[in-house]
């Protein structure tokens, strides 16, 4: 765990709520690696109201570049003030946090699914399991096409499908209503959104005797189980999500 000052490079608005955030370090520091599911902590800056760190999944990481990429959704004026920052200006992380997705060891039929903001830990999964030459299927939705974010990259690691509420992309409903659950077995899924989603493929997946792995998206202060708010009722009691997630196994879990 690190905290360092990084300055934003680009900052890019994908639509009306959402804005990408490339940053690197500012001190021109290596990044060390970094796992699939792990997040970060931001510091909201020049606030009289956020006193509070603000927990974002890690999106992508550009070892290349040495860039982290951020996914953030305007919700409250802590996470408007952050995708306010122009290029060139310095946000404050506490990084990296959290657990992360198991990485198969073989090959095998693998669907990530996400739900609005909850795609971006899944980007970085599939890289990762691309990288191991794995091949991932993706399954996104949202409530129209301009909700399903970063298509082209998700494109780069594997087949694409898509659901949006008014019908506007793909097919029309919820994830959990999209043709290839019925049309295609597979052998693990992982899940990243509202919570009535991962519950909701959590069913499925149990239903058809498939593992499953979900991120948590718990209200998180601090990061490193301090401040006790992001508990999670589990098969090992009451954890804190921060440090014993947020990725879970839905075995673990009272769903």
């Amino acid at each position: 765990m690190q905290v360092l000052d990084f300055i934003v490079r680009t900052n890019e608005a994908l639509n009306d709520q959402n804005h990408l955030l490339k940053v690197a370090p500012a001190d021109g520091v290596t990044l060390p690696e970094m796992f699939p599911g792990q997040f970060v902590q931001i510091l909201v800056d020049q606030s009289s109201h956020v006193f509070l760190r603000r927990p974002i999944s890690i999106n992508f990481v550009d070892p290349e570049k040495n860039e982290i990429w951020l996914l953030i959704q305007k919700v409250g004026e802590g996470s408007q003030k952050i995708c306010s920052v122009h290029v060139g200006g310095i946000i404050n992380l506490i990084f990296p946090l959290g657990n992360s997705f198991t990485l198969p060891e073989k090959k095998g039929k693998f669907l990530l699914v996400g739900g609005g903001v909850g795609t971006a830990p899944l980007l970085f999964l599939g890289k990762k399991m691309k990288d191991n030459d794995l091949d991932p299927e993706f399954l996104l939705g949202g409530r129209s096409g301009k909700d399903i974010l970063q298509r082209t990259d998700f494109e780069r690691y594997g087949t694409l499908y898509c659901t949006t509420e008014d019908g506007s992309m793909g097919e029309k409903g919820f994830v959990t209503h999209h043709s290839v659950l019925n049309e295609k077995k597979y052998d693990f899924i992982y899940a990243c959104g509202p919570k009535p989603m991962m519950v909701t493929v959590a069913g499925y997946a149990r239903d058809h005797g498939v593992g499953c792995e979900v991120s948590l998206e718990n209200l998180m202060a601090c990061g490193f189980g301090a401040c006790l708010c992001c508990v999670e009722k589990t098969v090992r009691g009451n954890i804190c999500t921060c440090t014993e997630g947020p990725v879970f196994n839905i075995t673990e879990l009272f769903w």
